[in-house]
């Protein structure tokens, strides 16, 4: 089993999920927690959204197409290593930091702290799997 390839997986995922949030528009920002205003902000007919939104996919690609590099699948990325170190970060930072946000919301509700920030930890410790898997093919 390949982990940084499953790392890989749920990164496109993510991304192709947020790819809905904009083509689908309100009631999926409002589905998968965004927030009210970001769901008004759509229903109204906002740039802003789809902007946050596409940033978003953005990330979420590049960083499936560095754990897909990290596994072999595609040619190796530019500074691979130092990479995947960062974006395991950022998935365990995301996901260790959303649970102190249940309490202070932002606009979000809890619920979509616990799943968002569950879903963070589960890939960076898949992350993490991957990196002592592959460390020294990298």
């Amino acid at each position: 089993m390949n982990y940084l390839m499953i790392a890989g997986v749920l990164s496109a995922v993510a991304a192709v999920m947020h790819i809905g949030c904009i083509y689908f528009g309100a009631s999926w920002y409002r589905f998968f927690g965004a927030g009210e205003h970001m769901a008004v902000l759509a229903e109204k007919g906002s740039i802003q959204p789809t902007l946050i939104t596409t940033g978003i996919i953005i990330m979420l690609s590049v960083w499936a197409a560095y754990a897909f590099s990290g596994a072999g699948v595609i040619t190796q990325l530019p500074w691979l290593r130092i990479g995947l170190v960062v974006i395991t970060g950022i998935y365990m930072l995301r996901g260790i930091a959303g649970l102190f946000l249940i309490y202070a919301p932002m606009g979000r509700t809890p619920d979509f702290w616990i799943w968002s920030s569950l879903i963070c930890l589960s890939v960076g410790i898949i992350h993490i799997l991957g990196l002592y898997q592959q460390w020294q093919h990298l």
